[in-house]
This record gives structure tokens, C-alpha cells and sequence, in this order.
């Protein structure tokens, strides 16, 4: 994770940033002020001028499609070589950031019509790489560079690694078959793409039940439509059982459709796996990462499940014990009370109730916090910046430059905290734009999207968050902060373009930091008081 030179992208402090708590925790004028400036210039969504409207993608996808039949030429026509590598990272380049970025918009943009307009660029551009992935004169032109070990062991280690990395993607994808059965690994592939997104798009949507089947003391915790209630999440927390009884059954009714799709997409990887040479869809997910097969992965979940076995009986049955003693009309535990008796259970043990806590973090505080941290620890600071007019989805998006001591701008962190009308119920990262070192020398500076989702400030208090949200805030930033830092020549493997399970180590690390006294103490402050 070390920081590599950004070379002449860097740029000095601007004047446009500002104190990073102040943009999350300022009211609501004060924020208005921090977009206004700018207000009177236009752009696209990310600074891309082409999407300022939905119909920008077809131009977008237009001009990544061209560039990349030019590449493709380009690579078959060059001599091996470290040329070789370039080339096929700009392809790589060139259709990722078109699909990279319509990846995030169309399950978080509140537009539709941006929704679907990403959608469809999603699924062209991916059609694209996986027929590119079984292009036989591409592969042609990658495999001579790597037979040839002279020319290989004049690479350094990370141009070599990349081939290798390009090779093991043609591999995966049935280079070896005859056309036939490639051109039948393209459509299922594409077939698994449609049904993964069909699948996603199902998992959030919510649920709704006539309110009349519901007890009317519990409706106001659902969101009415009409006569209908709609059932958005497991509402885990709720005090009240009949709620949480209520929640679980309704927004995890089977429901045929995505039992359907998931079927289809299972059987779908099944094939692709088989036609391709392994033995299940697991034993080719695992080739490339840490843990590399599906026997390892079931050892250690064997192991983890062994160890925890004790600790969790000993807490099943303390928390039946703590239903007991308040619902003695009703004490087994059902699905749907571990969570809030957990909660409970913690509550207990520490003598604190959870919610004691909220006040002493505030959006702002824990954005300071994180700031702070990262000064410490790796020289960087975290500046809210001015957007442009069509920059961002919504206007409660924060965009943050974040900025190193003495090598400039690495990055942007757009922040989109907040709950809104159709966003899915996920905290996640999305990388929109990878870095790379560009053939003019400069630093491709990355670009990502930080999702949560946070309550609103109100009139009387800022976004408070209870000590779950700020550890997953803490986890997402781990995200973000290996986007920026992974600086690494190519964008291929830039950032989180990693072993899939080892993406996951920065913000796991990120959480401990977010769990030790001796970080929480120096951020944690009442937002009323001080204390």
C-alpha cells in the first residue's frame, strides 16, 4: 500500500477545499454555500461532460468501443514487448471506464432513465470484453511476448505480472476451445452478466402487504403507499418483536421470480465452468485469489465453525435467558432476534445502552476522526471540494480530494451517505476510474464512490451514527483509502484490482482502528456539548 510519485498530475492545496467535518456536519445553508461557487459551470456525472443528459452513455460507450477496435489492432501489429502490456491495459483502461462508472449509476442514480441508460452501456460494453476475452489473434499477440523469455526477463516484475494477469483472463474464458463453443462461453457469460444484475436489482426492492393484515399499533413503522405498506429491510433493531416477527416474514417472502433467476444464473455458471475445464463454478471463481480453491475455503470455515461453536452456545443461551425476562408470554428465540438480543446482550455486558453513543458520533467527528488518522498514519488529508452543475446525482453528495503531503492530489472520494427514495440499503465501494501512469506521463488519478446509508440531520442535530454505522464507515474508507494509495503503473491492477479476498484487508484493519479506545477517544465528542 505504499504511495507511489503521482508524477506532474499533482496538484498544490486548492482554494476550493475545505475542512472535511465541516462539509458532513455545517447546516444546511452553509453546505448550499460549499456548492454554490461552482453552481454557474456544467458539466457530466464525474466530471464527464457526455453525461450530462442519459443518452451521453450511447456516445460514451460509441467513443470506448472505436478506441478499442484501434487497440486491438495496435496489439496485434506490435512486436513482444513492454509495449505489448501498455496496449492491453489501455484496452482495459478504455472499456472500464465506461463500464466502471455505469456500474455504479445504474443501481444508485435517482433518475431512471440514467438508470437504464447505464444499464444498457453495462451490458454492451461487457459483451465486448468477454468476446474480446476469446479473440484468438488478441491472445496470439500476448502469448508470443510471453514464449519469448528474453524479451520476459527484460520486464520488470509488475509488466510481467500483468501479461501473466491478461493470460489467466483469456484462460478463464475458453481461449482454448474451437469457435463453436467460444462464441457459446461469450453468451453465457453475457446470459450470467443480465440474470446476476436481474438477481441484485431483486434483492433490494421492497416488499408490500395491505396495511389491514398488519396490527395497527405497529403500521407507523413501515412506509405507507396507499393501502399498502412497503417493507424496505429487517428493521433488526426494533425493540418491539412483532415488528422484527413482521419485517423478516414480509421483506423475506419467497418470491418466484428470483427464485427463478437464481436458478437460471446457478445452473448458467455451472455450465460456463464445465465448458471451460473445471469442475464446478467455485474451483474457477478461486483460481487467482489467497485462497485458490473451494477445499481450502471449506477447511476454514470447518475450523471457524469448530472454535465458534462453544462461544456461540454459551450466547444462544444467554440470550434466550435475556427473551425470557422480557417476553415471558413468548421466550424461544426466533430468526429474527438474534440481532436486537445480541444488541442487548452487549448492552448488558458493558453496562451502556448502544444508543448512548450516537451523540458522541456525529458524521462530521467521525470524518474528522478518519482525517486525522489517516494524517497520522500515512500523511494525508481529506478536503471537501466544490462540484460542478450535473457533477453529482444528488445534491447531498461530497465530493473529497484527497491530498498527500508532499506528493499532491492522489484521488477522489465522491460520499454518498445518505438514505433517498429508491438507493438500495447497501454500504459499499465502487471504483469509477482506475489509476494508471498515461503514455504522456502523467498520473491517472482515481476515482471512486463511497455508498452508505445514513440518516438525515435534522433541524436539531446533525447525522448522528450509532457505533455500527461508524465501524462501516471506517470499513468503506479502508476501501477507498486502497483505491488511492494502490498507485501502481497499470490500472489492471490498481487499488482494490486485487485477490478478491485479499481486497478486504485494508478495511477489515480499518475496523480495528474504529474499535480501539485510544482512535475513538480523540474524535468521539458530544455534538452538543463538547464532552
Amino acid at each position: 500500500l505504499r504511495v507511489r510519485a503521482a508524477g506532474p498530475g499533482c496538484r498544490a492545496v486548492s482554494t476550493s477545499w475545505c475542512p472535511v467535518g465541516a462539509a458532513f456536519d455545517a447546516k444546511q445553508q452553509q453546505q448550499q454555500q460549499l456548492r454554490g461557487s461552482a453552481a454557474g459551470r456544467e458539466t457530466g456525472l464525474f466530471g464527464v461532460p457526455e453525461l450530462s443528459c442519459p443518452e451521453g452513455f450511447q456516445e460514451a460507450q460509441d467513443k470506448a468501443l472505436q478506441e478499442s477496435e484501434q487497440l486491438v489492432q495496435k496489439a496485434c501489429s506490435t512486436p513482444p514487448g513492454a509495449e505489448t502490456v501498455m496496449i492491453f491495459d489501455q484496452l482495459s483502461d478504455a472499456l472500464c471506464r465506461v463500464a466502471d462508472l455505469a456500474d455504479f449509476v445504474k443501481i444508485a442514480h435517482p433518475d431512471f432513465a440514467f438508470r437504464e441508460a447505464a444499464e444498457e452501456a453495462c451490458r454492451n460494453v461487457g459483451t465486448m470484453v468477454e468476446k474480446l476475452n476469446t479473440d484468438v489473434e488478441l491472445c496470439q499477440s500476448l502469448r508470443r511476448l510471453l514464449a519469448d523469455e528474453v524479451v520476459m526477463s527484460s520486464l520488470d516484475p509488475e509488466t510481467r505480472r500483468v501479461a501473466e494477469l491478461f493470460m489467466f483472463d483469456f484462460e478463464i474464458s475458453g481461449i482454448h476451445l474451437d469457435e463453436e463453443k467460444r462464441k457459446k462461453a461469450v453468451n453465457l457469460n453475457v446470459r450470467i452478466l443480465d440474470l446476476c444484475n436481474e438477481f441484485l436489482t431483486g434483492t433490494h426492492l421492497p416488499n408490500k402487504i395491505d396495511k389491514h393484515i398488519l396490527p395497527e399499533h405497529i403500521r407507523y413503522n413501515f412506509t405507507a403507499e396507499g393501502n399498502y405498506l412497503q417493507v424496505a429491510g429487517l428493521h433488526a433493531d426494533c425493540p418491539d418483536d412483532l415488528v422484527r416477527e413482521a419485517a423478516y416474514k414480509i421483506f423475506l417472502y419467497p418470491n418466484a421470480e428470483q427464485f427463478s433467476r437464481l436458478e437460471e444464473l446457478l445452473a448458467s455458471r455451472n455450465s460456463l465452468a464445465q465448458l471451460v475445464g473445471y469442475d464446478t463454478f467455485a474451483h474457477r471463481a478461486l483460481q487467482g485469489t489467497m485462497a485458490k480453491n473451494p477445499e481450502t475455503v471449506t477447511q476454514f470455515l470447518e475450523k471457524l465453525s469448530d472454535q465458534l461453536s462453544k462461544r456461540t452456545q454459551k450466547d444462544f443461551e444467554m440470550m434466550t435467558k435475556m427473551k425470557m425476562k422480557l417476553n415471558p408470554q413468548n421466550s424461544k428465540l426466533m430468526p429474527w432476534d438474534h440481532p436486537y438480543y445480541s444488541g442487548v446482550l452487549r448492552a448488558e455486558r458493558y453496562n451502556i445502552d448502544p444508543g448512548l453513543y450516537c451523540p458522541f458520533f456525529s458524521l462530521g467527528a467521525c470524518m474528522e476522526g478518519l482525517n486525522s488518522l489517516f494524517s497520522q498514519l500515512l500523511g494525508i488529508s481529506l478536503y471537501a471540494e466544490q462540484t460542478q452543475r450535473g457533477e453529482v446525482w444528488s445534491e447531498d453528495v461530497r465530493k473529497l480530494a484527497v491530498v498527500h503531503e508532499t506528493e499532491g492530489l492522489l484521488g477522489y472520494i465522491y460520499c454518498d451517505f445518505f438514505q433517498r427514495p429508491d438507493k438500495p440499503h447497501q454500504d459499499c465501494h465502487f471504483t469509477v476510474r482506475g489509476g494508471r501512469l498515461r503514455e504522456n506521463g502523467e498520473y491517472q488519478l482515481p476515482v471512486v464512490v463511497l455508498m452508505l446509508s445514513l440518516p438525515r440531520s435534522t433541524r436539531g442535530a446533525p447525522t448522528l451514527l450509532s457505533p455500527g454505522m461508524m465501524e462501516n464507515l471506517f470499513h468503506e474508507m479502508g476501501h477507498a483509502m486502497h483505491s488511492m494509495l494502490g498507485r501502481t503503473r497499470y490500472q489492471h491492477v490498481t487499488g482494490t484490482r486485487c485477490a478478491t479476498d485479499f481486497a478486504e484487508v485494508p478495511s477489515i484493519l480499518m475496523e480495528y482502528f474504529a474499535n480501539d479506545y485510544r482512535v475513538v477517544n480523540r474524535f468521539a465528542k458530544h455534538y452538543k456539548t463538547g464532552q
